[in-house]
Parts: C-alpha cells; sequence; structure tokens
C-alpha cells in the first residue's frame, strides 16, 4: 500500500496536501481527547461503583447478627430502618461459615468459588462480575465482623453502562463535527497560507513567457515565502549576468573572427581571381605569392587557437575533468616543456619546490602554458622567462612567472584578464586577447587569484595562488 499511496499522494496538490494534513492532525488530536475522557469517565464510574459497594459491604458486615433475619437493622423505638434497604444494592446476603446463605435481598446471589473462601476465612475480600437475569453485575464478597462468614453485595452494571454508551455516542458525534469541521478549516487555511505561493508562482511564469530577467519578483514579509520569493530573485539575477555573459561573447568573438576571416577571404579571393584569369599572374610575382600563403597559413593558425581559446573559456561544468590532487611542480614542467618547443629563442628557468593542489591537471597545465606563452610572446630574444613555485606563510600555493620584456602600461593593468581585451602596443601583435583571461577564469574555477605587476627594473609578474589541497 506504500507504493500506491505515494503515487497517490504525489498527485495531490499542495493546497489538497495542506487540507489533508491539518485535518489529520485535529483528528488525531480530537480523537486523543476523545479516547483519554471515554476512558477517564469509565475509570471514574467503575471506582464510584466499587466505593458504594465497598461502603454497602462494610455496613451490613459491621452487624451481620442483626441482618440474619431477612431485614435491615433496628432503628430507634424497635423500628426497622427502611432507609437501609433503599441505600443498600438490589442484591445482598450473608453467609455463614460454611458460605451457606443465612440471609439475603429476595433476588439471591451466586456462592462462588471466591466466596467460599472469603467465608471460609481463606481470603480478605473478593470483587468479580457475574450474569443475573441476562444482566451484569459486580459482586463484592467480605468478611463478616462477627460470627464469621461473609457478606454479598452485587450492583447492576448496566445502567452505568448504559450512561457510558450515551457518552460515547455523543462524544463520537463531537468528534465526526469536529473532524469535519477541521477539513473545513483546513482548506480555508491552505488558501489563505499558499496566496503567497500562488502569488510567487504566478510572478514567476511571467517571468518564464516574458523571458523579463529584469523584472524582479515581489517580496513581502519576513517569512519562508519571501526568503524563497529573494532566492528566486536571485537566481533570475545570476541567469541575467550569465546571459548578458554569453551576449557579450558571442558579439566580441564575432568580432574578432571578423577580422582574420576576412582576412583569409580577401587573400583566397586574390588567389582564385589569378588562377581563373591565367593572363593576370604576372601581377602575382612568386614571391609575393609565397608570402600570401604564409599569411594564409598564419591566419588559419590564428583562427584556429582563437576558436581553441573560445572553446576553453565557455566550456560547461558538466564536460569538464573531476578534481583531484595535483602534484603542481609536474604540471609546471609539463607546460614549460610546451612552451619551450615553440619558442626556442627564450630562456626559460625554474625554481620549483613540491606543492600540491585540489584540481584538474590539464586545466592547470593550459592555464600555466598560456601565461608562459604570455611571457615568452614579450620577451626578447635570448630573454629569459623564469617560473617560481613555492607556499605562502598560510599554506596556499603561489605561483610566479617573470618576464624581461617592456611590461604593461599602468593604465592597462586593471583590464589585461578581462576577454578580448588587448592593450595599443599589444595590436600589432599576434593574439586574442583571451589568454589570460582563461587564466583568470581558471584560477577562480580552482578557488584561487591571479594578479599582474610590473618587474623591476622591466617586465612582466604573473602570480597565481591556490587555496591548500
Amino acid at each position: 500500500m506504500k507504493g500506491p499511496f505515494r503515487q497517490w499522494w504525489r498527485r495531490r496538490t499542495l493546497h489538497d496536501r495542506l487540507s489533508l494534513l491539518v485535518t489529520a492532525a485535529v483528528a488525531a488530536a480530537v480523537l486523543t481527547v476523545a479516547g483519554i475522557a471515554f476512558a477517564a469517565v469509565s475509570q471514574i464510574q467503575h471506582q464510584q461503583l466499587e466505593a458504594q459497594l465497598d461502603t454497602d459491604a462494610r455496613e451490613i458486615a459491621a452487624q451481620p447478627e442483626q441482618w440474619r433475619d431477612g431485614g435491615p437493622p433496628l432503628g430507634p423505638g424497635g423500628r426497622r430502618d427502611l432507609r437501609h434497604r433503599r441505600d443498600i444494592g438490589p442484591r445482598w446476603q450473608v453467609l455463614g461459615r460454611d458460605a451457606t446463605v443465612v440471609a439475603g435481598s429476595t433476588n439471591g446471589l451466586p456462592v462462588t468459588d471466591g466466596a467460599r473462601r472469603v467465608a471460609a476465612g481463606q481470603s480478605p475480600r473478593q470483587q468479580e462480575p457475574v450474569y443475573l437475569d441476562g444482566h451484569s453485575y459486580l459482586m463484592l464478597t467480605v468478611p463478616a465482623e462477627r460470627g464469621g462468614g461473609a457478606v454479598q453485595v452485587a450492583a447492576d452494571q448496566g445502567p452505568a453502562n448504559r450512561t457510558l454508551t450515551v457518552f460515547g455516542l455523543l462524544m463520537a458525534a463531537g468528534c465526526i463535527l469536529g473532524i469535519g469541521g477541521a477539513a473545513a478549516l483546513g482548506r480555508t487555511v491552505a488558501r489563505a497560507g499558499l496566496v503567497p505561493v500562488q502569488q510567487l508562482t504566478k510572478a514567476v511564469e511571467d517571468v518564464a513567457v516574458t523571458m523579463d530577467l529584469n523584472r524582479p519578483v515581489p517580496i513581502h514579509g519576513v517569512d519562508e515565502i519571501a526568503r524563497l520569493g529573494q532566492s528566486v530573485n536571485t537566481m533570475l539575477a545570476a541567469i541575467d549576468a550569465a546571459r548578458q555573459s554569453q551576449r557579450t561573447l558571442v558579439e566580441d568573438a564575432s568580432h574578432e573572427l571578423r577580422t582574420p576571416l576576412t582576412s583569409i577571404r580577401t587573400n583566397i579571393e586574390l588567389l582564385l581571381a589569378v588562377e581563373r584569369q591565367p593572363e593576370l599572374a604576372h601581377r602575382l610575382p612568386p614571391e609575393e605569392r609565397a608570402k600570401l600563403l604564409r599569411d594564409l597559413d598564419a591566419q588559419v593558425g590564428e583562427l584556429a587557437a582563437l576558436t581553441t581559446e573560445l572553446v576553453e573559456l565557455a566550456r560547461e561544468e558538466t564536460t569538464r575533468e573531476p578534481a583531484e590532487d595535483v602534484e603542481l611542480t609536474d604540471v609546471a614542467d609539463a607546460a614549460i616543456d610546451r612552451v619551450r618547443i615553440r619558442v626556442p629563442a627564450v630562456t626559460f628557468s625554474t625554481d620549483l619546490r613540491p606543492v600540491t593542489v585540489h584540481g584538474r591537471p590539464n586545466e592547470l597545465e593550459r592555464m600555466l602554458v598560456n601565461v608562459l606563452d604570455n611571457a615568452a610572446k614579450w620577451s626578447p630574444p635570448g630573454g629569459v622567462v623564469h617560473t617560481e613555485l613555492a607556499t605562502d606563510g598560510d599554506g596556499w600555493a603561489r605561483l610566479v612567472v617573470t618576464d624581461g620584456g617592456p611590461g604593461i602600461d599602468a593604465a592597462d593593468l586593471p583590464h589585461v584578464f578581462d576577454r578580448f581585451y588587448r592593450a595599443a602596443t599589444a595590436r600589432g601583435m599576434p593574439g586574442s586577447g583571451l589568454g589570460l583571461a582563461i587564466v583568470a577564469q581558471t584560477a577562480a574555477q580552482h578557488g584561487g587569484t591571479v594578479t599582474a605587476g610590473p618587474n623591476d627594473p622591466h617586465g612582466t609578474v604573473i602570480t597565481v595562488r591556490f587555496p591548500p589541497a
């Protein structure tokens, strides 16, 4: 039943669930109180009946000899006090030592084994239910105080049971009315309580339809619904920021791709024109043709590098490699070996100390390759790019790459890690302006930071820091 009930429950609306929960809670409370009240009344009635039997039995047991003639004791002036017969329960009798009935009311009582033991002095008292003439009686047997034997008193439990039944029916009716009222009240409470949720839902649906992420969801109060609305607004702001960033990336990428594509198209059209009209071949000497082909090769390489960097910059979190503990020294050695092959005219020196960080080794290597490529590009022939790896006093890993190039102007320093940013002095150099942006993104994704600064007496220092593993 758990599976079908769970499916049924999941198909209910939140309004129905809250109504059912309120009704169930009130029903549990009402039934619990009703059960306790019924048990308390039943116990009180039973105790009252026992107390009455005990009083009647003790009254007869105190003067058994006056009851053995079949009537109540004599009152003042030798007259029998009939009040006692009315006060004593409808059935009573006196037993001798041998458990024979020596006196009693018109309707006798059964002499049970327990009563015989009391008459014989083997038991102090005996209380038990008996059935007489189709009715349930509660019978009490106590020893007589004079002359031995025992006294039996019984009272019909029917009136008490009928009273208890009526009380139970009244309680059941009250429970039904209470649970019915709770169900109606629960729906009202659920409807009123869900008004903010319905308003929030409508606002979110409007955003989904209009795609207007700049219109925040209205928030009222400081309750849980208000917190949910604030979370929705925060999410909308994050989505809007991501969309703006995506739009900026696409616009910048389109702009950056247009330049090499235009140049490639112009050169190819020129080559095709010469091929189609051989009589114009004299206008493109072999040396010019070779230079044009070299330019095409460089532009295609630049376009391929730019495409690779764009893909790296827009990489989704779900496609990234898993993070692990990485020995940063090994990553630095691999990156330096790659760049050294591409730029043989620059010397790469190192001072690497063992440092372990938690990250993605391939991304860290690409990041360091970008830093080293940037340093090598600006270093003069025969220049030195120095890489230092150590641990700060606070346990953070510190990777420092220093070059001896012309350095970065103070006005450009705040923007060197922006996407597609290129300083005025760098616009004549090959590159896309994405290398250091990828460095900054990778450092941030690993919980680290990156900064750029001048190197004394000239050059640039790029410092990347990572938290300890």
